[in-house]
């Protein structure tokens, strides 16, 4: 493999940042309006559903930034990726309560991400 196979890495990268930008903020959204698919009477270790969901929904305009900014090519958008992307995966976590199954799965995306944008290149052609 050549070094023309790392910006398809961080194109990848890019859109499962996307993705995970656009879902968390329709659930940012869905949390600040307080619908109704979310648990009854669930406790946070901090605050209540909708500061979590103020926060859930910043992050995912910042992964959506981090995404662009991965797009332009630059190494800046590889690293503000990362640090989004863990950012994202801690809130999931702490999110847990309000939507369980979501919490995960939104946790999970976030590892293969950071994971993807985290590989040195020579990694990456490794396997």
């Amino acid at each position: 493999m050549d070094s023309d196979d790392v910006p398809g890495w961080w194109i990848f990268a890019g859109i499962l940042l996307g993705i995970s930008g656009v879902l968390n903020v329709i659930w940012g959204i869905a949390a600040i309006s307080e619908s109704h698919f979310f648990v009854l009477n669930t406790h946070y270790i901090l605050s209540d559903l909708k500061t979590w969901g103020w926060i859930t929904l910043i992050l995912g305009i910042a992964q959506g930034f981090a995404a662009v900014s991965l797009f332009a090519g630059g190494a800046y958008g590889r690293w503000f990726g990362v640090v989004t992307a863990v950012l994202v995966a801690i809130d999931s976590l702490l999110d847990i309560p309000a939507y369980p199954f979501w919490s995960l799965c939104v946790f999970a995306l976030s590892v293969i991400i950071v994971y993807q944008l985290a590989k040195t290149p020579e990694a990456r052609t490794a396997g």
